[in-house]
């Protein structure tokens, strides 16, 4: 008797597994580089947030004679009656969920906020009388935010 063969058609079970394995590191790849990205993206927003709210307390300094504490920064009331210009979500950090402006060292996911000065308490709301400020003696501040680079971008009054 005779046997027919007959030609199978498909993929073997190896040319599976290469196919399987290069998209593997193709997608790895892709995230990587997402990642990487978006990182960077994140540190870009730091600095803009940084270099917006350091404009923001230079006006204020030049209106009021003083630099806000911790708790003013803290406050909507007072970011909206005396610091108009700034958008509070440029004090939260692009990562944070709601961080808000913390004082001391920054972390990562949060900004820092430091007014110094003799005399100065950062706990301590200012107190502003008809546009006047009252015993508020913060003649200077350190601003930081901590990048996922591992760097800290830091700006200081002058």
């Amino acid at each position: 008797m005779f046997s027919l063969k007959r030609k199978q058609k498909g993929f073997t079970i190896v040319e599976l597994l290469i196919v399987i394995v290069v998209i593997g590191i193709l997608a790895t790849l892709v995230i990587v580089t997402f990642t990487g990205i978006q990182k960077k993206a994140r540190d870009s927003q730091r600095q803009t947030d940084i270099n917006a709210t350091n404009g923001q307390l230079a006006a204020f300094y030049t209106n009021y004679g003083f630099y806000p504490t911790v708790a003013d920064l803290q406050t909507a009331s007072f970011l909206s009656s005396y610091m108009k210009g700034l958008d509070p979500e440029s004090l939260k950090d692009p990562k944070g969920p709601s961080k808000n402006v913390t004082g001391g060292t920054a972390a990562v996911d949060q900004y820092s906020y430091v007014a110094a000065g003799t005399g100065c308490t950062n706990g301590t709301a200012s107190t502003i009388t008809a546009g006047e400020p009252q015993d508020n003696s913060c003649d200077s501040y350190t601003l930081t935010a901590k990048l996922e680079s591992g760097t800290d971008f830091v700006k200081k009054s002058n």
